[in-house]
This record gives C-alpha cells, structure tokens and sequence, in this order.
C-alpha cells in the first residue's frame, strides 16, 4: 500500500539549494559540483541504465549478495523494522531485502519526486500488505520520518557504495546523522565497495556504450534548463581517472576548448582542458569499512562479501 502526503509539485521550479551549489562550484578552482544534481528523472534513468552495463560490476554483485544471504539478514535483523532507504532510486535491489525480513513499512528516500514515486508505486504493487511511505528529500540534510513508523524499530538501508561518493569526513558526518536519525535501537545494513584493480574500475566508470559519459553530460543540460544556462554540451568531454592517493575513481567534465558561458546571470571561463570535478567514488580496503562505521557511531555485526572480493555489505548496530 502506498502512502503520501506529498504536495503538488511547481512545474519548473529552480531548487535554489541547486542554484546555489552550482554557482558557488563553477566559482571555485578547480571546479566541483556535488554529484546529488545528478539526479533529475533524466538522469536517475541514465544511472539505471549504468547498473545495467558488463562493465558495471557494483549492482549486480551487490544485488547476488541480496539475493544469495536473505537467510543470513532475517536472523540478523529480525521482523517488524521499518526500512529506510537513502537513496531509493528505483528500488530494484530492495524486493530482496524485503522479502528476507519481514519488515513494518518501507521508507524510500529520494530527491529526484517523480522517479520516486513511480518506483514506489510499482513496489507497492509488488507488496499490497506493506506500507509504502516515499520521503522526498535530500538525506544529506535533515530529514523527518513518517510518523507511522514511529514506535517501530527501523533498519537504514543504503545500498551501492553511495557512501564511497563522499569525502571521510562528510561521509562520517552523514553516518552519524542517520545514527541520529534511525534512533537507539536502529540498524544499518550498507553498501562498501572495495580497492581493485584500476582498469577494472575505470571501465565500471567509462564504459564503451557511453552510458556514463551521457549520465555525466546530462548535469550540463540540467543546468542550462534549469538555471538558464547556455554552456555548450559539445564543448565538454567525460573523464574517468584513478587517484591512488586517494583511493578513488573521480569523474570530471573537461573543456575540449575555451569556454565562455553564463548560469543563472553569472558568467564564467574554462581554458582548454580545464575540468569540472563532477563525482567521485571512494574505495575501501578490508578493514577501512568497518573504521568508517565506528567512527560514524555504528558497530559493524556482520560483513557479506562475494568470492572475487569486489563490494562487501556490512551490517551494524547503533554504537
């Protein structure tokens, strides 16, 4: 059953959180834009179709440990918990968590609102006994949860190494705002994708359809649609490059050539070769995801990994 008390939306309405992050990102150097603009309708369907490619490895590795350990997550989690997704997307990993465990209501969070409530719709569909409550909204910043699932004891879900999308300390920063969140009792249960080797990663980030290069793209004619902009789409190449410093996989957007172009009234200049740091996709070694947990206010319980050690998901307990 699908529950929401959503508002009608304003058609067109500029986010001025967009605005300001992307202006206040094509003014610094270098240039950065935070990878949750990523993700109007157009976009979402273009990162689903990512999951979908052969060198995409993370969706279909993450979703056999779904699919393969249900057993394991039901004597772990037990019944009754209210689901929390950060980051819903489609959903399409979730059915396999839900069937497992025997959750009280399922709690998608996205800020993409169309593509949001289409998919809970249709896993509505798929579960006519569960409540479905979608929260659309920006779990980078404070969020309310329904409050139907109030008294009941809630398990976050985040699934796809989102995580890996943030600098440690942000991303500690946000373990504990859903420690806070979620309550005393909550757990966690939490994509982590791990260190390998580069050519693997780089083609899981540039593939040869050029899904990626699209998905990457697509902030620009975000932008010029949104924020009247009129940067030139055939004046940007997508990048995909490894830093082992770092231990991450970052894509960029480079000029191919000078740029002039103006956003919400601003103008602004890009030398030939300059880029857009656009997202980037920490890795983490073997004991590093657990160090994140603890330090995020969580207590890693149980770690499931695949044969090829490419992702691991690791439940916790509220520390």
């Amino acid at each position: 059953m699908l529950l929401t008390d959503d508002a009608p939306t304003v058609a067109h309405a500029v986010d001025p959180a967009f605005r300001r992050d992307i202006i206040e990102g094509l003014s610094r150097s270098p240039k950065a834009t935070p990878p949750i603009w990523f993700y109007d309708r157009h976009g979402s369907e273009l990162f689903e179709a990512i999951t979908d490619l052969p060198e995409y490895y993370p969706t279909r590795t993450e979703t056999a440990l779904l699919e393969n350990h249900g057993a394991d997550f039901a004597d772990a989690v037990g019944e009754g918990r209210a689901v929390v997704e950060f980051g819903a997307g489609s959903s399409r990993k979730t059915p396999h968590l839900l069937r497992a465990i025997a959750p009280g209501a399922y709690v998608p969070i996205d800020i993409s609102g169309d593509f949001l409530r289409a998919s809970s719709a249709t896993l509505a569909q798929a579960f006519p006994d569960l409540p479905v409550i979608p929260v659309e909204g920006d779990f980078n910043r404070p969020l309310t949860l329904p409050d139907a699932i109030e008294a009941m004891p809630r398990l976050g879900f985040f699934p796809g190494s989102t995580i890996g999308n943030m600098e440690p300390d942000a991303a500690v920063d946000l373990l504990r705002a859903m420690r806070r969140l979620l309550g005393d009792e909550a757990m966690l249960l939490i994509g982590v994708d791990r260190i390998k080797d580069r050519d693997r990663l780089i083609a899981a980030y540039d593939d040869a359809a050029g899904v990626t290069a699209a998905f990457n793209l697509n902030l620009l004619t975000r932008i010029n649609r949104e924020l009247e902009g009129d940067l030139p789409i055939d004046g940007f190449a997508h990048r995909a490059i490894w830093n082992d410093d770092k231990a991450r996989v970052e894509m960029h957007l480079e000029a191919v050539q000078p740029l002039h172009f103006h956003v919400a009234g601003q103008g602004f200049r890009m030398g030939q070769g300059e880029t857009i740091h656009t997202e980037s996709s920490h890795k983490y070694g073997e004991r590093d995801g657990r160090l994140l947990l603890r330090s995020g206010g969580w207590e890693p319980v149980r770690e499931w990994t695949d044969k090829e050690g490419l992702f691991s998901l690791m439940l916790a307990r509220a520390g």
